[in-house]
């Protein structure tokens, strides 16, 4: 999750923190980077739309302790309260599901798919890629964030809150992130109802 320096610039002028904003208001800060109901159109900033609250929390937690290095979500979260987290992250589970990017050919979704079932992703992230718990949703997400984070993971440059993410992407190929970063981005997870997700 990363927020814009617009946000941070928008808090100083007003000499308000953060932590001294309604939920509605802190949402709204949010939504201004990663963009309107939840769904970026900006570059490398992830959508947050039907993100489960675990993940959210966990994730500001990480950089609220500095324990994930991302500027300017640390400053962002950095007077944030334990319960700020929490009904930070309750409104962003309730925001909508992204919109997904345009669908892709049908042989490279056939791959996709059976790289999915070679990986397990779902066994994790759940059959339908909406993720669980302090999983995080990866349907529908964007192409260029997912490309990062799985780099990041395999490359050990970005922690996760628990290491099994770490772990699972060094198995992953390098020419194989591009392709399930690409057919994540587009995928509904309700397509999952008609088996569109090979199980684990």
């Amino acid at each position: 999750m990363l927020v814009g320096l617009s946000a941070l610039i928008l808090l100083d002028s007003i000499g308000v923190p953060v932590c001294a904003q309604p939920a509605t208001e802190q949402l709204s800060i949010c939504l201004s980077c990663h963009g309107e109901n939840g769904t970026s159109q900006a570059e490398h900033v992830p959508s947050l739309g039907a993100q489960k609250s675990d993940y959210v929390v966990a994730q500001l937690l990480m950089f609220r302790e500095k324990q994930r290095i991302a500027p300017p979500m640390n400053d962002m979260a950095a007077n944030l309260s334990d319960d700020d987290l929490q009904s930070l992250a309750e409104a962003i589970s309730k925001l909508p599901a992204p919109e997904t990017s345009a669908p892709i050919e049908a042989k490279a979704a056939e791959e996709a798919r059976a790289l999915i079932a070679r990986y397990r992703c779902g066994s994790c992230h759940g059959a339908d890629l909406a993720g669980q718990g302090q999983i995080p949703r990866v349907a529908g997400q964007r192409e260029d964030y997912l490309t990062a984070a799985l780099e990041g993971y395999k490359s050990n440059a970005r922690p996760g809150y628990e290491p099994a993410m770490n772990e699972v992407s060094r198995d992953i190929k390098d020419e194989h992130i591009p392709v399930l970063a690409r057919y994540l981005a587009q995928y509904r997870s309700e397509q999952s109802t008609a088996g569109q997700v090979p199980k684990p």
